[in-house]
């Protein structure tokens, strides 16, 4: 990437870094404003809180491997269906009556035949269930995608907290421009009205001519329009500043001393720093489909454990009565094991198994293509910063020409040998120039930020 540089811009770029310092003003400025849009912007405390949202997934998942408690009851009551009945009077009253012969006594009852209902009779049953598994593969897997499904939000934070920091660079950036226009016009405007001012005192004194204070008249009626169309811009532009910080539209914007000259330094000894896209590689984008292949590697792993056994115990303790007769024989315990292998379920498993092995196919094909995609994006970041810099270059020199050029003319017209016309286009031409050097100046910063984001290469907090 180095060998796409000239190198003249190479040594300028070197110089500017060495001759800066450290930390300036500006910087301070504009990285408060970074700051105070990261921790404020809507969208940001939207992700994070699908981020918390993530990591009480994770806690859930966890939760999975520790015992369980419960408490169930229940109360049955039922009368009529299918009964049994049970022979015992026939059975056992010959035997009485024979024992009551023999004891000379009525000490032995009859009783009757028993004819007994399936349901239950005003049965309560309570108890507490502890259960706990005691090996469940699924549990693991499912730990480990929800670590994984944390970090790709994580991730997914600090991507939009890339895209906002460019932003809110990119929308400060268009402020300055205006305001800068703004200035512009202004100096301009003392210029038309300067020039009106002359041209009447020469037509009062009988020196002028009506037509000429009619064109400065124009002109000054022109520059003005185009001093409000820089207002204009200059108040939409702070309020999508303020917008991205999530503050008031109305709320004031600092604007540093010698701003402009303390950012482009910065900006050019970053480019110095970064001129290789080795970094590309540390890109979020890339680590949330690094993530998500590791995700679909844990789903086929899953799928293709299904034959493993599930093994759970559980131990219950509470009272069972009927018509509410509590005894000491009411009371109860009861464990157990219980145990789930799967042995044919019409291959949906084997069709489990293709599905997830294709999504980690797809994810790794998207990690290829990605990466090539935003290593293209840096280059032609990188290249678009180069070119805006070459542009901020011409822009120099054509205002230099414009105010010498301007000056000669503006003597000219004084002395009376240039025309109207003349200082005119000379005044045009100056404003022209002025405009696109600070345009073209913003665009270094603008393509700076774009180059930062491209790249990789701000540092988040």
């Amino acid at each position: 990437m180095l060998s796409n540089i000239k190198p003249s811009l190479a040594i300028s770029l070197l110089l500017l870094l060495f001759a800066m310092p450290k930390q300036t003003k500006a910087q301070e400025v504009l990285e408060n404003y970074i700051r105070e849009g990261l921790q404020n912007n809507l969208v940001v405390q939207q992700k994070n809180v699908s981020l918390e949202k993530a990591m009480y997934s994770l806690k859930i998942a966890n939760s999975y491997f520790l015992p369980s408690l419960d408490f169930n009851s229940s109360y049955n009551h039922g009368e009529g269906g299918r009964s049994i009945a049970l022979p015992v009077g026939d059975l056992l009253n010959p035997v009485y009556a024979t024992l009551n012969e023999l004891v000379q006594q009525n000490d032995f009852p009859q009783i009757e035949n028993v004819n007994q209902q399936f349901f239950p009779q005003n049965f309560l049953d309570a108890h507490v269930r502890a259960s706990m598994p005691l090996f469940n593969r699924d549990l693991y897997y499912n730990k480990s995608i929800q670590q994984h499904q944390l970090q790709l939000q994580e991730y997914e934070v600090k991507v939009y907290e890339r895209e906002l920091v460019k932003d809110i660079k990119t929308a400060y950036f268009n402020y300055l421009s205006a305001t800068e226009a703004i200035k512009i016009y202004e100096s301009a405007m003392a210029l038309v009205n300067k020039n009106v001012e002359v041209n009447q005192a020469l037509l009062k004194n009988g020196r002028g001519l009506p037509a000429s204070v009619l064109r400065a008249e124009s002109e000054l009626e022109n520059v003005r329009a185009q001093l409000q169309d820089a207002r204009n811009a200059e108040q939409n532009a702070g309020r999508y500043f303020n917008f991205l910080l999530n503050r008031e539209q109305s709320s004031p914007i600092i604007v540093a001393d010698e701003l402009t000259a303390g950012l482009e330094k910065d900006a050019l000894s970053r480019i110095a720093l970064k001129l290789d896209t080795s970094e590309i590689q540390q890109r979020e984008e890339l680590d949330m489909l690094r993530t998500a292949e590791l995700i679909n590697h844990t789903v086929v792993n899953m799928n293709q454990s299904f034959w493993m056994p599930k093994l759970n115990a559980f131990a219950d303790l509470g009272v069972q009565a009927e018509n509410m007769n509590w005894n000491s024989n009411s009371r109860y315990f009861l464990v157990g094991l219980s145990m789930d292998i799967p042995i044919y379920q019409g291959r949906r498993n084997h069709y489990n198994i293709k599905q997830s092995q294709l999504d980690l196919k797809n994810t790794q094909l998207s990690l290829n293509h990605t990466t090539q995609q935003l290593q293209m994006a840096a280059d032609v970041a990188l290249n678009n910063l180069n070119t805006a810099y070459q542009n901020r270059q011409a822009a120099q020199k054509r205002l230099k020409s414009a105010q010498s050029y301007f000056r000669l003319i503006e003597r000219g017209y004084t002395e009376g040998t240039n025309s109207l016309i003349e200082f005119i286009d000379a005044r045009n031409q100056l404003t022209s120039a002025q405009l696109q050097l600070s345009i073209s100046t913003y665009k270094v910063l603008s393509a700076m930020a774009e180059y930062e984001r491209e790249s990789g290469a701000y540092p988040l907090y």
